[in-house]
This record gives C-alpha cells, structure tokens and sequence, in this order.
C-alpha cells in the first residue's frame, strides 16, 4: 500500500503530459496591409517593418496564405466562423458601420467556442460585421449597403447596441463598429458608445492630400482618426496585463486585434509623418508594424511571450489608395510580384501576410508553402485543445497544427476557394488556379463591364507555378482542368462544407457563374 499515492502521483503526471496545451491566442490583424508591405516577404520592399520581420525570425512564415476574400467584411466573417464567406447572405461588397449583424444566430465562432474551453474573449478593433442600432422612432432600418454619412442620425446612440461581439463569444468588446472611413466616428465598449456622437465629421482620406474625405456623419467631440491605432494599441496592451496573472495561473484568453490600419483614412500620427521617405501610407504601415511590436512587447513583460501563440496577418491586398504608383516609382510595390491589388480575383487580392510564433511548437526561423486561409483559426484551434468539432461548425477551416508543428507531409487541403468584390469566383487546387470571371472581378483593369474586360474569355485557367503573375491564360489549352475545378467548386457549395463531414444545407443561394451546380462523382 505503501506504493499506492507514488501511483497516483504517477497517473496525475501522465495525464498531465497527455492533456493538450491551452496557450493564450493572439490573432492579430491588419487592415489593407500589402503582401510587399512586410520586410520578411518582399526582400526588396522599401518599407521598414522591423517588428514583424522579428516575429518571423522567431516563428513562422506562410508565403501562399490568403483571405478567404479581397474585401474586409467577408473575410472577417470567414475567420471567425471558420466557413467561407460566400455561404453567408453577404454575396458581394461589404457592410456599412451601421448593417445589421452579419453572422447567423447559433453560429458557432471561434470566439464562443474558445469561451466553452475556460478562455476569456477579448476583441479590440474594427468590427465591421454589423450589430443592431437601436433607431429613433419611426426611423427605417438599415441594410447591408454603406450607409451615406447622414443616416446615422436616424441611429437613437443613447441606447445600448444588440447583436454585436458579445452576441457571438466575445467577453469583452473595445473598438469601432467598421472601417475607419465610415461612420459613426465613435468608440464602442461592449454594448455601448463611449462618447455620444454630437457633431458632423469628415477625416482627409490621406493625410496632406486635399480633395478627397471620409464620409460625412455622426462623430464623438473630440474623436481623431489618427488616435485610433494608439488607442487600440493601449487597449491591448492593458487587456493583455489585466489577464497576464490569470493566464499564468491557467486561464487562459483569447485577444482577436483587429486593427483599423493602414486602410484609409491614411493617417500617420505626428510621430511617424514622413518616417518612411515613400509617403503616408508607408509612414502608416510603419506605425502599424510599431504597433504590433508594442504588443508583443507587453507579452514579454508579462511573461506570457512562451505560452502564447500570435498570429499576424492581413485581411486582404493593398488598396490603390495607398498610391501604388508614387510607391512602384520610388521601388516599392505593394502587391510584390503579384497581380492585382484589393477587391480583385487576381492574388494580389488575397494573398496575405500570415505569421505565427509559438516558442517550444514552432521552429524559429521557418517558412511554409503550403495554401491556407485565415480562416483556419478555427480548426487550429479545436487542434490544439484536441476538440472535435460539430458538423455544424467551420466547415471550411482545416487545423495548421501539424504545420506549426513541423509534422506536415502532404498538402493540407484538396482546394481553396477564393470571392472578389463583386462576387466573382476563383478556386485554387495546386498550381492551378482558375476564375470564373473575365477580369479582375475588382477594381484594377480589366474592371467588371469595361470595354477591355468584354472581349476577353469568360473565364480565366492559370498555372501559378510557371506564371505568378496571372499573365497567360491557359483555358482554352486546359480544358480538362477547366471542368475538373469547376466541378470541385460546385461541389465545395452543393455539400455545404469543403471538409470531411455531413453535408451542410445551403441556407441561400449561391451563384458561382459554373454551369453545373450539382455534385459531380468524378470530383469526388
């Protein structure tokens, strides 16, 4: 009997080994921030990210990671739902500061699932995935279009918001309700804004450039564009030092950061005006990598930097707004060796930035080419934790585990799906990429129903590996390859799921321009 409590003693530290890692999760993300804009991905870019470039020396680096969209709003949709965008009622465009809420009520986030696993939830950042104003009386509900800046005053801001982060797992709640060019220009805490909006505001979409404003509306006295990314920066940074005693003591958090920059309006705050010697856009991409560094600061001095895992990454391409030629001029290029920029079908769309680091689980100074989304969150984390998810849960997101890990042998998923601005299609199997479209799908040229797009094929075949750039369409020399991934993509949707499980029903429409919307036996 003498050896019985040695045994139990024993058993406890098995099963201790054995029970899965909890690491507090860090997901940052950047808003418009360029493929080229980080240093560790574009050797010859021009734009200093000293902070980011350090995070890839001790982690990771994706160099074919991508959005599940080219636009904000969808791809926020697709991280924290782990399922494409496309399945949502939102087909094209984005949400406006004051749509209502986009993700479906028992929809499973990453966030409230993170909840059901003893972490605390925190999002600080742009939302930009719609909450429930609260109107004045008689005042007409608002829909999934941009609102003009004037109809925010039909908003009663007195009174609490339904439906926003709290509503879908987040504990805590800190930021904007969209993107920083859209009203109202006000600061939300859970439920609430913090400041009543008072006054009509309008922000210079960059900074020394006259002409060209935000939308007029609704704004809090005393509201800065140019505050936001230092206000969200400190917010995190107190976030992550009010959780640190607890996180040590095994509970752990989840901080989702999305930040409002660099996307418009590009303003640098005094501090980094003229920094970069490009332009503002560049200024703000370096007080944004400033940012990031802050933060990961903070995890260091609160001892957290071993037991947490950060990600980094953007939520799609530069936007032309950046001024790509003043930069492609001075040698810079947003978009690297890429085609296209934000909205488009082309890569230079949603091809993105991804960077993880997780001491003792990712090697230092490691790359992976593997294709992955961002909306892979989701199943990573259900890998970490050794959770199996519901049927009903992020059907599309595949776990990266086992490339964080060093363990992965072979391609992690069949396919990716890829949804412009305007709703066009592409799917990449391989080096093979194909869309469903005649141009970009987005704002460069070819533009949809321009005169240049209209007498080009109605659908695009391209072999990444021998033409990155997009240049040489191969359709009607890969007819084979044109059916086979078009009848993959028919499939991803008539399934409902792109990974293995039970068949989810389509709750809407979807319209991908493939003509054969059943399932095919040959694709399978």
């Amino acid at each position: 009997m003498r050896y019985f409590p040695k045994l139990l003693f024993l058993a406890a530290a098995l099963c201790a080994q054995a029970a899965p890692p909890k690491p507090n999760l860090v997901f940052i993300l950047a808003d418009d921030l360029g493929y080229g804009d980080v240093r560790c991905l574009n050797p010859r870019g021009r734009i200093a990210t000293p902070h980011l470039d350090n995070l890839a020396r001790e982690g990771m680096v994706f160099t074919d990671a991508h959005s599940s969209s080219s636009v904000c709003t969808p791809t926020r949709y697709s991280i924290l739902t782990g399922r494409y965008n496309w399945r949502s009622r939102l087909k094209s465009g984005v949400q406006g500061g004051l749509s209502p809420r986009l993700i479906e009520p028992g929809r499973l986030t990453v966030a409230e699932f993170l909840r059901r696993q003893g972490y605390h939830t925190a999002c600080i950042g742009k939302w930009h995935l719609g909450m429930d104003w609260a109107l004045k009386p008689g005042a007409a509900p608002f829909g999934d279009g941009i609102e003009k800046g004037e109809d925010a005053w039909r908003v009663d801001f007195s009174r609490p918001i339904a439906n926003g982060p709290n509503s879908v797992g987040f504990d805590y709640f800190f930021g904007i309700s969209a993107s920083l060019d859209m009203v109202p220009y006000t600061f939300i805490q859970n439920d609430r804004v913090t400041v009543l909006p008072t006054e009509d505001r309008a922000f210079p979409m960059m900074l020394g450039r006259p002409g060209r404003f935000t939308r007029k509306g609704p704004a809090a006295a005393g509201f800065e564009s140019s505050e936001v990314l230092p206000t969200l920066t400190r917010k995190a940074i107190e976030y992550i030092r009010e959780r640190a005693a607890g996180a040590r003591e095994g509970r752990p958090f989840f901080l989702y950061l999305p930040l409002a920059s660099p996307h418009t309006p590009i303003v640098p705050s005094p501090a980094w005006q003229g920094r970069s010697g490009l332009n503002p856009y560049a200024d703000f991409v370096m007080e944004t990598d400033a940012a990031v560094g802050s933060v990961l600061e903070a995890l260091g001095q609160c001892g957290l930097a071993a037991d947490t895992l950060v990600f980094f990454a953007s939520d799609n391409g530069c936007s032309p707004e950046a001024k790509f030629d003043e930069l492609i001029a001075q040698g810079h290029h947003p978009s690297q060796e890429f085609r296209g920029a934000k909205a488009d079908i082309f890569d230079g769309g949603h091809r993105v930035p991804l960077i993880a680091r997780w001491p003792g689980h990712i090697q230092a100074g490691s790359s992976s080419p593997q294709i992955v989304c961002l909306m892979d969150l989701f199943a990573t984390c259900a890998g970490i934790l050794g959770v199996k998810l519901p049927d009903q849960a992020a059907e599309d997101s595949v776990s990266l585990l086992p490339v964080l890990e060093g363990r992965d042998r072979q391609p992690l998923r069949e396919a990716l799906v890829h949804h412009s601005i305007n709703g066009s299609f592409a799917i990449r199997r391989g080096d093979w990429k194909l869309e469903l479209c005649r141009g970009s799908g987005g704002w460069s040229a070819p533009t949809p129903g321009s005169a240049a797009e209209r007498g080009l094929p109605a659908i695009q075949l391209y072999n990444l590996r021998e033409d990155v750039a997009e240049r040489r369409n191969l359709q009607a020399e890969q007819p084979e390859q044109v059916a086979a991934l078009g009848r993959l993509l028919a499939r991803y949707v008539a399934e409902g799921r792109s990974t293995p499980g039970t068949r989810q029903p389509n709750t809407t429409p979807v319209k991908t321009g493939w003509p054969d919307a059943a399932p095919s036996p040959a694709a399978k």
